[in-house]
């Protein structure tokens, strides 16, 4: 597929000027990286929640079986290969040679279908597998083989994901553990080893490198998730620092060497600095969401939830994101990525901008005044700006709003409760995905329509996963097509959630950093110059 091709003409820009000679001032220690996260790691455990935050940890930490190159095509990692028998039926892989976790236990095929059991019940890429799958054995150490009732030739694609949950491989006895409790063992096989007695939420995080890391020769140069995965560094310290200009300044003096995501108003004093790369490191940007839980009054009511729609500017809260740059936002964002081949004008004039058309569907409803439970992140800065445009509609609307100051982590660990909202529920936060999450049914999790099975928030959406199971089984693109348009007509009847815009976010390093890969932060292939 040619999706990065799609957005370079929008969002594939360097903000500053023209190049700099790197710096020749290195910093104190040439084996030690430095960056500012987007958010506190709260969480080890990249299955049992969505945040970006566990899978930039986790993508250090542990081997996947195949992963993605720039174009998203699919290559080998932790897998040597595999064929596929039976009409479609039986897929057998072959672990790599040589791969062991940090304890000096080899990687088996019994690791691996740990993994792939308990990562698939929180998946929804996973959980179709599930759907299809007869069963699962190991053949040997390095083999194991997949027999399903009925070909899934998006096989490959649910293993190499980019999107949350992503396929990890576990020691056995740590995949066993239930997929809604988190995990405490960060054994993993991946080229670095988490430091758990040097962890300070809220404060710091600290990797070094695996000594039992062995390279794949045979994986090609890194690109995104693919490719050779080489450690320069043998030390990778994520800070948290919560004031922007703080970071800001680290950054400029080489304090810190990385940060994540620099706030738009400091984009052109970062960008006027010689030894400072500004540019965006994910050319599928990122898609706003406003999730209600469907399981709380009032928003188990699909009239109150299609309020919110008529209510909301997506440019609004695309700007107070991201500033007024043209080229890095959009509005008119439905439930697929704008440049997927899915998108559909299906259902966006529901977008009227109106307060007192809302006011009165809500009055309608018997919703008038009735009491919501906002959670904000006020750490990171993207969602911080969406909870305050949004505390501040739903106040206009006719809501009784309780506004929830807190950190992205807590966000993260009280979002799973399914409490009243007088016992700690919520009743909805703001969060974004990136592009490619939006890109197909397969692993939009967001999208979900089962129930106590579905993403936070819980909705139960039975037209949604109908459409669903038709797109999987379409015969054909242009049966796909009819698929995810009856999926976005019914999205915006029932509405699992509000989409709120896209932006395409700059990331900000020092200049002496080269190999710094696109997609998410990736911690191999960087090195200092």
């Amino acid at each position: 597929m040619h999706r990065r091709d799609l957005l370079l003409g929008s969002a594939g820009l360097a903000l500053g000027g023209a190049p700099a000679a790197p710096s020749l001032a290195q910093p104190a220690s040439a084996r030690l990286l430095k960056f500012i996260p987007q958010a506190n790691l709260s969480t080890i455990d990249p299955f049992w929640t969505t945040a970006y935050i566990a899978r930039n940890h986790a993508y250090m930490v542990y081997e996947q079986l195949y992963g993605v190159d720039d174009d998203y095509k699919v290559h080998p990692q932790g897998c040597e290969g595999h064929v596929v028998e039976d009409d479609g039926k039986r897929w057998i892989f072959t672990l790599r040679d040589g791969m062991r976790f940090t304890d000096g236990e080899p990687v088996r095929a019994r690791d691996a279908l740990a993994s792939i059991g308990r990562w698939a019940r929180r998946d929804a890429f996973g959980q179709r597998l599930l759907s299809q799958t007869e069963e699962m054995t190991a053949l040997d150490d390095r083999r194991f083989q997949i027999r399903l009732k009925k070909p899934f030739p998006m096989m490959l694609d649910a293993f190499a994901k980019v999107t949350t949950p992503c396929l990890y491989i576990m020691p056995e006895r740590v995949a066993q553990t239930d997929p809604f409790q988190q995990i405490t063992d960060p054994t993993g096989s991946g080229p670095y080893r988490f430091l758990r007695d040097e962890w300070v939420p809220g404060v710091r995080a600290v990797w070094e490198r695996n000594p039992n890391w062995t390279p794949n020769p045979d994986a090609g140069p890194p690109r995104n998730t693919a490719g050779i995965k080489l450690a320069h560094f043998e030390r990778v310290e994520w800070h948290i620092i919560p004031d922007a200009a703080t970071a800001a300044a680290a950054i400029q003096s080489g304090e810190m060497d990385w940060w994540e995501q620099p706030t738009a108003d400091l984009f052109p004093v970062l960008a006027r600095n010689r030894n400072v790369v500004v540019e965006v490191a994910d050319p599928m940007g990122l898609i706003g969401t406003f999730r209600p839980n469907h399981t709380t009054v009032p928003f188990n009511n699909p009239a109150v939830r299609r309020a919110v729609i008529t209510a909301i500017n997506q440019m609004d809260i695309m700007t107070a994101v991201i500033g007024d740059d043209p080229r890095l936002k959009k509005d008119r964002v439905g439930f697929f990525a704008p440049a997927s081949p899915f998108a559909s004008d299906i259902g966006l004039d529901n977008y009227r901008q109106s307060i007192e058309q809302a006011r009165r569907e809500i009055q309608a409803a018997g919703a008038m005044g009735a009491k919501l439970v906002l959670l904000n992140a006020t750490d990171l800065a993207s969602i911080n700006a969406s909870g305050l445009v949004g505390a501040d509609l739903f106040r206009r609307m006719g809501f009784d709003v309780e506004y929830v100051a807190t950190d992205w982590g807590t966000v993260v660990q009280r979002r799973a409760s399914r409490e009243p909202l007088e016992r700690g529920g919520w009743s909805g936060f703001f969060t974004f995905w990136s592009g490619i999450d939006h890109w197909t049914p397969a692993g939009h999790n967001a999208l979900r329509g089962h129930g106590r099975d579905a993403w936070f928030g819980w909705p139960e959406i039975p037209e949604i996963e109908r459409q669903r199971d038709a797109w999987f089984d379409a015969p054909d693109e242009a049966a796909a097509r009819e698929a995810t348009r009856a999926i976005q007509r019914a999205a915006f009847e029932h509405v699992p959630y509000v989409p709120t815009g896209q932006y395409f976010q700059p990331t900000a390093y020092r200049r002496n950093l080269t190999g710094v890969l696109k997609g998410p932060p990736l911690f191999w292939n960087v090195r200092r110059v």
